[in-house]
Order: C-alpha cells, then sequence, then structure tokens
C-alpha cells in the first residue's frame, strides 16, 4: 500500500464533505483536506469528474472520485480493517436503507436549517470565502460567497424548503432529533458500538449543517447531549469502536425511526418511480435523464410535503435492492420479514427501473431491479 495520502477536496459546511470525512477519520485512512478553491470546483474538478461538485477525493494514484458514496465503497475495498459493513443480513441492509435516507431525505432539513435563519451566514460567508478566493481581497471574497449563496438559495423550493412547509420540517425535525437522541443515549451507534455505513450517511447533514451552522447547532442539537457527543465521535474518529448488536439484532429505540423512514421516504421513493416510468419510454438506455421531474407529495409526519422528484435518489434505493440481492433467499427472508415488521415490505414490490449513475444524474438500464423476485422467493420460504 502506497505511502501517498489521499486527497479530500471540499468545505465542511458540506453535507457529503462531511460523509466522507467522517468515514476517513474512523478508518485512518491517511488523507489530506484541502478547502476547494474556485479553480479545483469549476476547472479541474469538472474537467476530471464531468461535474461541478464537491467532495473530490483523489487516490494516490491520481484518480479522482466523486460521489459519497462510491468513495466509500472504493476505500472500503482497499481498507478491510474495522469494516463499516455489517455481516449480519438485517443489520447490513438497514444501514444502507439508512444510507439513503441520510443522503436524501434530510436534504430539504439541511437547507432550510441553514439559509432561514440569517445567523448562519456569517459562518458560510467566512468559511467559503476563504476556501473559494484564498488569496484575495474581502470584497471579492463576499461577492463570490453571494453568488453561490444564491444559487443554494434557489434550490430551495424544489426541493421542498417553501414558507408554508417550515412549520411542518421544524415539528418532524425536533421529533426525529428526540429520537436520535434517545437511541444515542443508549447506543455509542446506530447499531450498537461500532459505526456502520448508516452512520455515515445520516452525520453528513448532522456534521455540516446542523452541527455546526450557528443556529441549528445551538437550538437544535446543544439541548441534546447524546445526539451532540454522536456527531463529535463521528467527526474525530478518536473513540474506539466495539461491535455490533449480537444476533443481527436492531436496538429497538431505532424501530420509531425505521418506521418513519417507510412510511415517509418508502412512499417517496415510490412517488419518484412513478415519475420516472412516465418518461422512461422517452428516453433511450444509457442517455443521462433530467436532474428534476415534476411535483411529487409524500407524508412528513402526520402532514404532506411537497416537492419535485429526483431519479438519483432511486440509485441510492438501488443500492439497497443490490445488496439484498445478493444474499442467499435465507437472508433475503429475514430481511422480508424485519421489513414487514417496521412497515417497509412496500419497498420489495417496487419495480425500479435498473438505472446507472452519471455524476450527478443517472441513466436507464434494461432490465428491472430483481425486488419482485426476491420477495417472490422470501414468500416461498416463510
Amino acid at each position: 500500500m502506497t505511502s501517498k495520502p489521499y486527497q479530500l477536496h471540499g468545505w465542511h459546511l458540506s453535507y457529503f464533505t462531511g460523509k466522507v470525512m467522517c468515514y476517513l477519520n474512523y478508518k485512518k485512512i491517511p488523507y489530506v483536506y484541502q478547502q476547494v478553491n474556485f479553480w479545483t470546483l469549476t476547472r479541474t474538478g469538472k474537467r476530471k469528474t464531468g461535474e461541478v461538485v464537491m467532495p473530490l477525493l483523489v487516490t494516490p494514484d491520481e484518480a479522482w472520485l466523486q460521489d459519497s458514496s462510491v468513495m466509500i465503497d472504493y476505500l472500503e475495498a482497499l481498507f478491510p480493517q474495522a469494516p463499516v459493513i455489517p455481516h449480519g443480513p438485517v443489520q447490513k441492509f438497514a444501514s444502507y436503507l439508512m444510507e439513503a435516507w441520510g443522503d436524501e431525505w434530510w436534504v430539504p432539513i439541511a437547507m432550510h436549517t441553514r439559509w432561514n435563519y440569517p445567523e448562519n451566514y456569517a459562518l458560510f460567508e467566512r468559511e467559503a470565502g476563504n476556501a473559494l478566493l484564498p488569496h484575495f481581497p474581502r470584497l471579492l471574497k463576499k461577492r463570490a460567497v453571494a453568488f453561490v449563496a444564491n444559487k443554494l438559495r434557489g434550490m430551495l423550493h424544489a426541493v421542498g424548503v417553501r414558507p408554508e412547509q417550515h412549520k411542518m420540517m421544524n415539528e418532524w425535525t425536533i421529533n426525529m432529533l428526540d429520537l436520535l437522541e434517545q437511541h444515542f443515549s443508549r447506543h455509542a451507534y446506530l447499531f450498537g458500538d461500532a459505526p456502520t455505513i448508516g452512520d455515515f450517511g445520516l452525520v453528513g447533514t448532522m456534521y455540516g449543517h446542523l452541527g455546526r451552522d450557528p443556529w441549528p447547532a445551538r437550538v437544535l442539537v446543544a439541548p441534546r447531549p447524546h445526539l451532540r457527543a454522536w456527531i463529535d465521535r463521528m467527526s474525530t474518529g478518536k473513540i474506539a469502536s466495539g461491535s455490533l448488536l449480537a444476533e443481527d439484532k436492531i436496538a429497538p429505540t431505532l424501530v420509531p425511526i425505521f418506521k418513519a423512514i417507510c412510511a415517509e421516504f418508502i412512499p417517496m421513493v415510490a412517488a419518484i418511480n412513478e415519475q420516472l416510468k412516465t418518461v422512461q419510454a422517452k428516453i433511450p438506455a444509457g442517455k443521462t435523464l433530467p436532474r428534476r421531474l415534476d411535483e411529487i407529495c409524500m407524508p412528513m409526519g402526520n402532514q404532506q410535503f411537497s416537492r419535485v422528484a429526483l431519479p438519483y435518489t432511486l440509485w441510492m434505493v438501488q443500492r439497497c435492492l443490490d445488496v439484498l440481492a445478493e444474499m442467499n433467499a435465507t437472508d433475503q427472508m429475514k430481511v422480508r420479514l424485519w421489513l414487514q415488521s417496521v412497515g417497509g415490505a412496500d419497498l420489495l414490490t417496487l419495480e425500479i427501473p435498473r438505472l446507472r449513475r452519471i455524476g450527478l444524474r443517472v441513466a436507464l438500464e434494461s432490465g428491472l431491479v430483481q425486488n419482485s423476485t426476491i420477495l417472490k422467493t422470501a414468500q416461498g420460504q416463510a
């Protein structure tokens, strides 16, 4: 193994930079953190990956990786010590589902808590300005940051951050953070005393947004000390890890969280899938789908939340279903029975067109995810 370190280009402010940084710290993989500047973001990074995006991971042999899940898959194969993928079928599937939920569902909450509370802007302006234009005058830094901030604010309506939904989002966030606080008061990580890929999916919003931005850190995280401690454990990677819960168990304190995932996130996935099917016939295999489709609606708590559909979410769910498809029939049945117990059996009835990731978009491939086959196999052994 080469001694040359990896290079992580990103910002502490960034949702997915935090996810990858926490993973690198936990695995003790040598890396150099570099605040991504304007040139790397818009020129070098785009030339290497095809996208203006962060984080970017440069390997010792100068390969450039984009997408946090791809980075973790790549590194996990090279650094098998302290694995973040559980061996038990239920914990394994549940951790991938948690990663997808953390990556996709929490984005509106993270954007709402950042951009709708003005006290956060000073931190964003300072850190983003110093990163984008490190050697430029303060006035130019401010102008550059204002441009980026306006671009990000322009995404709020699409992801559902709308004035009429703010109260609903606040209520949901408080309830969910209370559930997480209760869980972390009993367990160091989501599935026991060691982190999994599910922890790294969830920490993206918790570290970069809720845990660092002044308003949510003060109002939402500080009153929940066990949640705060988990964020700190994840970000430093200095706490020695133990074992996952024995016998492939899911902690009782996670059950209400998974029930919420099944009642809210899975209907969102189903709605996106229906949107995708309306355009599927018009788009040939291999061609990238639009980044956004039409408006969808799904539960959030006991209300209805509206936003636009992002096909990329289906690729993340496809990751979960691929993990399930690789299991033997007995393990598939265990996962199916667990999903039924938390109200998620509908996930296995969705026929999601096979997708290939291309940067920040996805393209259709031929065939369907074999989740309906998985369901029939499991039913046959019940």
